[in-house]
């Protein structure tokens, strides 16, 4: 089948199944992904020690950042590329291919060189104390000397599921999280390189992985490749890049500045190895969130090609299959935090205060999460059919305008509990915004003239 033939079934297959196809790859990906996320830490707190996760958690904020601007250029070319195929507008959308590469160097060297000058000052910032700073500041010394790369592997696996390859992307992953995993037991364990051994090895392991993805867009077989002329920015395409990528930055940021505050009550209301014991937490509770993710990412390229397209049943289909699966995934986190929380902790530390206060940690993170799956597809389904006020509007009520207000409020109350209370409570409050708004627009779908298409629903 050629790859024409394959995007061109995303309007014709059933919806059920093509869901199946996309996400399976893309759920597989980021359990690989989870999984590597879990052992790294497990090795960084076993070998390296306590304090070093803790150092790890105040670099989470970091993350988020990068991971940001990230998204802003891989999520929102990627829907773009998928409505554009949708469209049958071929040309555009490898314009939209080289204006990515373009983009996730740019902003890539920018991160990287403004973050390195200033690290030490940000770090504090994040929450760093003096016992937290040498393992913070090793790791992402490392992180961000190889930060394009970084953005450039992840847009090139948004774009490869958006031209209909989602078993490439799928194996870029796999490779990536296998080759992890090996580094990291070679560099943390054998070498004893620390910390900076684990940042090593992720760097490492992308860069390869990105090598290849280039070499598949070099292909002129394929329905996107690499190719000149493609390559210069034009403002239309980065406008509408920015455009649909403004809601996952804004959600990434929002994080980002979640994560700061977090810390920074942590450490005043329980100490270093309070961070410690939420490194844990999120570490557990963001293996669940990535499986959703991976729902997402199945569901992007059918609702925005149907979108594109005009199919508006298939584009409903799909959006009630993803948000089922994505209820189901969270029920099964859920439970595993109610029941087996020692266990999750014990894989990553022997220090029995940082396992007491994990325990704690995992189960109030994620006592609500049977309610998050839905909040989650629906705040991706609308960036997928181009509705950015809605989707940033989501994106930022659960953590900007419930979680930090109650992050601020809550430890007067009740100290650290006050802290770890804060996270289920904006999980719940967001979960019902999302219901409600969502209910709204179909209420209006359904009164819309249905010549005019979605795009005219206001």
């Amino acid at each position: 089948m050629d790859n024409r033939q394959a995007t061109l079934e995303l309007g014709t297959k059933p919806v059920g199944g093509l869901l199946w196809q996309y996400a399976l790859p893309a759920i597989i990906a980021m359990t690989a992904s989870s999984l590597y996320n879990i052992i790294d830490r497990a090795f960084i707190g076993q070998v390296v020690g306590a304090d070093a996760i803790a150092g790890l958690g105040i670099t989470f904020p970091f993350m988020n950042l990068s991971a940001a601007f990230g998204a802003a250029v891989g999520v929102g070319a990627s829907t773009a590329i998928s409505v554009k195929l949708g469209q049958k507008d071929y040309t555009t959308a490898e314009n939209l291919l080289g204006n990515t590469l373009t983009l996730n160097l740019l902003i890539g060297l920018a991160f990287m060189a403004v973050c390195l000058i200033f690290l030490d000052p940000i770090l504090r910032f994040f929450g760093a104390s003096d016992n937290t700073l040498p393992y913070a500041r090793e790791f992402m010394q490392v992180i961000l000397l190889g930060n394009v790369v970084t953005h450039m592997y992840f847009g090139m696996n948004a774009v490869l599921r958006a031209a209909s390859k989602p078993r490439h992307a799928m194996y870029a992953t796999l490779f990536t999280v296998g080759m992890n995993i090996v580094l990291v037991i070679a560099f943390v364990w054998w070498f004893r390189w620390g910390i900076r051994g684990a940042a090593l090895a992720t760097i490492t392991s992308q860069t390869m992985a990105m090598v290849w993805q280039l070499w598949l867009f070099s292909d002129r077989r394929e329905l996107l490749h690499l190719k000149r002329g493609i390559y210069g920015l034009k403002s239309d395409l980065v406008k509408n890049i920015i455009g649909i990528g403004i809601s996952p930055f804004l959600m990434n940021v929002c994080a980002c500045v979640i994560v700061i505050f977090m810390n920074n009550q942590l450490v005043r209301y329980g100490g270093d190895m309070a961070v410690g014991a939420y490194s844990i937490s999120n570490s557990i509770a963001m293996m669940f969130v990535m499986f959703v993710m991976g729902v997402n990412q199945g569901m992007q390229p059918i609702a925005g090609y149907n979108f594109g397209a005009q199919n508006y049943d298939r584009l409903m289909r799909v959006l009630t299959l993803a948000m089922v699966a994505a209820t189901c995934i969270m029920v099964c986190g859920w439970l595993i935090a109610m029941f087996l929380p020692y266990y999750c902790a014990r894989l990553f530390t022997t220090d029995e205060s940082l396992i007491a206060m994990s325990i704690v940690g995992i189960r109030v993170n994620m006592l609500v999460f049977p309610l998050i799956g839905f909040q989650m597809v629906i705040t991706n389904f609308f960036q997928c059919i181009g509705k950015v006020k809605i989707s940033i509007f989501l994106s930022l009520s659960r953590q900007l305008l419930l979680l930090l207000p109650l992050l601020l409020l809550l430890p007067t109350i009740w100290d650290i509990d006050g802290v770890w209370a804060a996270l289920p409570s904006s999980d719940a409050l967001a979960a019902i915004v999302a219901f409600a708004l969502m209910h709204l627009y179909m209420k209006k779908m359904k009164r819309a003239d249905t010549t005019r298409g979605v795009n005219n629903i206001q």
